[in-house]
């Protein structure tokens, strides 16, 4: 859950800093403040898969499990 602590703690600042940049773009377009807007968002697009990778991965297990246990479903399926 720290890991998912740390996430959300980034993802809260950078929105505060988003909010901050919005506020500036309202008073006049800069092309620096819109280029670290896209980035901003780039950002915290990353932030929301890598917390929902982690939160799948603490309710289902690790991606090779989940596989692994697929696979021997399937072949308990055709063997029956």
């Amino acid at each position: 859950m720290d890991t998912i602590a740390r996430i959300h703690e980034e993802i809260d600042s950078l929105s505060e800093r988003r909010v901050e940049l919005w506020n500036a773009l309202s008073r006049g377009r800069e092309a620096a403040l819109v280029e670290e807007l896209k980035a901003l968002d780039a950002r915290l697009d990353e932030l929301w898969a890598l917390q929902r990778a982690v939160r799948a991965r603490i309710r289902f297990g690790e991606r090779d499990e989940i596989v692994r246990r697929a696979r021997a479903e399937e072949r308990l399926e055709r063997a029956a």
